[in-house]
């Protein structure tokens, strides 16, 4: 009697043994790519989705977070999701505007208004509308984090008015619609990629630059910048994008888990920046910084709102425009 317990449990202990082993070999390892400092709020998203994707998958979905341009910069972990060999990424939408032309409409200068602005159109039909565009390139569109209001920085002088930016080389996203607008102001817009960044202020490759002000102290700019003027001159938003076909791959309640946890890290994050911001500007000051709060968007916006939108409208037309302005 004796020996046929310990032979039942011995069983049930092998059985559980080889249940535990077939539901880790069922565990799906997905890789996701940024350029975003590990301090940064894209990075703790990116971890917070991670954490919702694991949960509601029960463990079948696993997702490993390669921040600070670990895997490559911008440009090439959209290349990689694209191909296949990276699972997951996040970047600001000038990233990928050379893909779908029409999501340039979100990095229009002073198009947004506030963020609840930027949120309603990113949250509804507009916003689905240009994230489902992305499928004609091998991605889908999961969600959209946020990158934030731009603000210009630079190490020579404060800005306070457009004559102020005339002469400045400013880094750039490769963004259209950003070059166009410090064209305009007279600047010598200079893209290239986040991580460059800081060793091009250092070397007075160039002047400046333009970024939200979390970006700004979790990259260490105030190392290399002097100047801080809330210019709030345009919003950008950041895809979560996975590549396409392993989207398509899996269960269609995987699928979903992967939208729903997307879309809760966008909450997370945009409640991050939300309250870090005073914080934020207080700690650059701190660092020596002079950061200029009260600059008066009105005659920034009467110089490159229209030539931008027009710039815009020649290609795709103004309905996707006036709808996001009929949005506020």
């Amino acid at each position: 009697m004796q020996r046929h317990h310990f032979l039942r449990a011995l069983a049930g202990a092998a059985l559980a043994a080889l249940l535990a082993a077939h539901a880790q070999a069922q565990t799906t390892k997905l890789r996701m790519a940024h350029s975003g400092a590990e301090t940064e709020t894209q990075h703790l998203a990116a971890l917070e989705f991670a954490r919702q994707v694991k949960a509601r998958t029960n463990g079948q979905i696993e997702v490993q977070v390669y921040g600070s341009s670990a895997l490559g910069n911008d440009n090439t972990v959209i290349g990689a999701v694209r191909g296949g060999t990276i699972d997951l990424a996040t970047s600001g939408t000038p990233y990928y505007t050379g893909m779908v032309g029409r999501m340039n409409v979100l990095d229009l200068p002073y198009l947004f208004t506030s963020t609840e602005h930027a949120y309603k159109v990113l949250d509804g039909p507009i916003g689905r509308s240009l994230l489902d565009e992305l499928e004609g390139h091998g991605m889908k569109g999961l969600a959209y984090w946020e990158v934030g209001f731009r603000s210009l920085t630079n190490s020579r002088r404060a800005v306070r008015t457009p004559d102020d930016v005339k002469g400045l080389k400013i880094r750039t996203t490769p963004n259209p619609a950003h070059i166009k607008a410090f064209q305009i102001l007279g600047a010598t817009p200079t893209p290239m990629p986040l991580a460059e960044v800081f060793t091009a202020l250092e070397n007075k490759a160039v002047d400046g630059q333009e970024n939200p002000v979390n970006i700004v102290r979790n990259n260490k700019l105030y190392e290399v910048q002097k100047y801080m003027s809330l210019t709030r001159h345009a919003y950008t938003a950041m895809p979560v994008v996975m590549n396409k076909a392993k989207f398509a791959a899996l269960k269609p309640e995987q699928q979903q888990a992967l939208i729903d946890a997307a879309r809760a890290a966008a909450t997370f994050q945009r409640d991050l920046i939300r309250k870090s911001e005073a914080g934020d500007i207080a700690f650059l000051r701190s660092q020596g910084m002079q950061v200029e709060e009260n600059v008066d968007p009105e005659p920034f916006h009467k110089l490159v709102a229209e030539p931008t939108q027009q710039m815009f409208a020649d290609k795709y037309g103004r309905q996707l425009i006036d709808a996001v302005l009929q949005a506020r």
